[in-house]
């Protein structure tokens, strides 16, 4: 078994992947800045002890994450916990994939992840929309390369920003209202980030298509929000809530005889 971790701004999943590229386990924590190898350890190990997986049993693990000051502190609640050594997504691990963008250094280690992934999984080009913190739209084209991507505030930052900067709108919770056009100022609120995030994704997908002079072969959405926001957009697109879990294992397999 090997334990994959994909540490986000907001949340950390943490999988259990078997032989078979299956998860076993998956489950979410808090992404704290302040908190301990120890801590992180303890929560982790809490929740596997409770699921009857020993640490014993992981014969690797493979970390992404996106948050610097968090990394170093995973691998060693990583080393705490089983003894292992973690892969750390990063410069210098094998993909498989060629990075055709202006300094490949600079892009995000779960962006990289996903697309690994879906050049294994799923047909090419591909392009697969993340909704997370932040929500992006990566495309792989048919000869398996990352040709760019785009970036923008995830739904939950937008949402989180209007009621923030105004004086009359709450904080409400994702979820679409029965009509578009609604009557109440919630249901206003919730169609404007649910069909607002929507419309946002289809016209990304559109525009990318035109850039890359042919329509993809197929559309993946992960993330936190992918089965809020992906039935309301008008592309057909499988949502896959495994994808960088999966992505990681095979980026472990990838790599395991790495000296």
């Amino acid at each position: 078994m090997i334990l994959t971790i994909d540490c986000g701004n907001t949340h950390t999943t943490v999988g259990c992947m078997d032989d078979t590229n299956a998860a076993v386990l998956v489950f979410r924590i808090p992404t704290d800045r302040r908190e301990t190898e120890f801590g992180y350890a303890a929560k982790i190990k809490q929740i596997l002890d409770l699921h009857g997986i020993a640490p014993a049993d992981m014969e690797g693990a493979v970390i992404s994450c996106v948050v610097p000051s968090v990394t170093d502190t995973l691998v060693r609640a990583v080393r705490l916990m089983t003894g292992l050594d973690a892969l750390v997504v990063g410069a210098g691990v094998k993909t498989g994939l060629h990075l055709c963008i202006n300094d490949p250094g600079t892009v995000a280690s779960d962006l990289v992840v996903a697309a690994v992934a879906a050049k294994e999984e799923y047909p090419l080009p591909c392009l697969i929309v993340d909704m997370g913190t932040a929500t992006t739209v990566t495309a792989v084209d048919e000869k398996a390369r990352f040709i760019g991507c785009a970036i923008y505030p995830g739904a939950e930052i937008s949402l989180n920003a209007l009621a923030e900067k105004t004086a009359l709108l709450p904080h409400i919770e994702i979820c679409p209202p029965k009509n578009a056009i609604a009557a109440s100022t919630v249901d206003c609120m919730k169609s404007g980030i649910v069909y607002g995030t929507a419309g946002a994704v289809d016209g990304l997908l559109d525009r990318f298509a035109e850039s890359m002079g042919t329509p993809p072969a197929s559309i993946v959405a992960t993330g936190g929000l992918a089965h809020l926001i992906a039935p309301h957009c008008r592309h057909s697109m499988t949502v896959d809530e495994t994808l960088l879990l999966r992505g990681l294992k095979t980026l472990w397999e990838k790599n395991r005889t790495r000296k």
